[in-house]
């Protein structure tokens, strides 16, 4: 067999956030030898979808130089409404709005089209990395201070460090034996895009319903991104009705607050699950992005959680290069893990608890939160704290989080 390939980092997983990790690390240590492994050709999304980008994650785009031609084809959201209703209910009472800055002129998010990451994100690392695609990883071992990964071609990558950000099926989480906890939603999340005939003034809509939440989240133009949580026995029927029968469902779930709408695309369904793996690390291996969460997206925080894992990963990987020691050593991941992990939990309890809590038609239940709900409403130093969480912004986190180098 001859000597493997030789890498400082392979990175499994050629999406956003395995993307994103790449370009940390070329541009921040001078001379690493990053590869990009992918079962699929890295090219563009050719998807209508979009991704809500929280401002701290914004910030990691900022840091990298991305983020102005992002910016150039996002949508900033302006505000946000909430409205909850039961089974049957014609009316869809107002019960919470977040106006849309973390400070004057700075959106809380923004709804990036997933073909405009891509292609930038793609443009940024062209040339400055090895992609290894099309290939599908058959084994990890580890040899010495190094770990080895076969590919099924037969090729062998080695690096002192590898990263799975292959998503929520993770086949390097398999091969390195980490388990995950957590369960199934019974629930299927359907997502579109829509045209519609009214502005959405960048306004972005949660109807909570019996079902499941609701989401329309705006995009450039007279467009939105749905989000759409449906029980699973149910949502079969959705994904099997004409265009023109669903595009009336969806206005009349809306309550008809953009006017007519059209499809774009098929919609596409996904079952919904509450998956963390048990350990974010194992020797020389790290866990991003899906491998090591996925959470339910009444939030919109999936990707951004990934995008986190990237900022605190590239940060102690760096620091430890630039110091000349192991940066696929079990105390460097040691750090990464310890910086993500309450953040993860956090955010799978609290999503967790929101399905829970709006996912029903039980009537005290829903009196009682449409009361909570209200009460958040009229409390300024309340909305400002929630804003300020679901935006992601922290002064102790990594500094590509606060929009700063590493």
């Amino acid at each position: 067999m001859s000597a493997p390939d030789r890498y400082d980092v392979i990175i499994v997983g050629g999406g956003p956030v395995g993307m994103t990790l790449a370009l940390a690390l070329v541009q921040a240590a001078r001379g690493v030898r990053v590869a990009l492994v992918d079962r699929r050709p890295l090219s563009v999304p050719r998807d209508n979808r979009a991704s809500a980008i929280a401002a701290g994650v914004r910030r990691v785009f900022e840091a990298l130089g991305v983020w102005p031609e992002m910016a150039a084809q996002a949508q900033p959201i302006t505000a946000m409404r909430i409205t909850d209703s039961g089974e049957g209910d014609i009316a869809r009472p107002l019960f919470l709005t977040f106006e849309g800055e973390v400070a004057p002129g700075e959106a809380f998010a923004h709804m990036v089209p997933n073909s405009v990451s891509g292609r930038v994100l793609l443009a940024a690392v062209e040339g400055r990395m090895e992609v290894v695609a099309p290939a599908v990883p058959a084994a990890y071992r580890l040899e010495g201070d190094l770990a080895l990964l076969t590919l099924e071609d037969g090729r062998v990558l080695a690096a002192p460090l590898i990263v799975a950000a292959d998503g929520g099926q993770s086949g390097l989480r398999t091969m390195a034996g980490i388990t995950v906890t957590g369960h199934d939603y019974g629930q299927t999340g359907l997502v579109a895009t829509i045209a519609h005939e009214l502005d959405h003034d960048g306004v972005a809509y949660e109807h909570f319903r019996p079902a499941g939440p609701f989401a329309s989240l705006p995009l450039p133009g007279k467009r939105s991104s749905l989000v759409w949580t449906e029980r699973s026995t149910d949502a079969q029927r959705f994904l099997a009705m004409e265009a023109d029968e669903l595009a009336r469902e969806i206005e009349a779930v809306m309550g008809s607050s953009l006017g007519a709408v059209r499809l774009e695309e098929k919609l596409m369904g996904f079952p919904l699950k509450l998956q963390i793996a048990r350990s974010f690390i194992a020797p020389r291996l790290a866990l991003v992005g899906d491998a090591a969460h996925v959470v339910h997206p009444i939030a919109g925080q999936g990707l951004n959680l990934g995008l986190k894992d990237v900022a605190a990963l590239a940060e102690v990987a760096v620091d430890a290069m630039r110091l000349g020691l192991d940066h696929g050593a079990d105390d460097v991941l040691g750090r990464y893990q310890a910086w993500r992990r309450l953040d993860t939990a956090g955010m799978a309890a609290m999503t967790d608890t929101l399905n829970r809590l709006f996912s029903n038609d039980v009537a005290p239940v829903r009196a009682l939160r449409d009361f909570g709900l209200g009460l958040v409403d009229r409390a300024g130093p309340v909305k400002s704290a929630l804003i300020r969480t679901a935006s992601g912004l922290s002064s102790s986190g990594p500094k590509l989080l606060s929009g700063l180098p590493i």
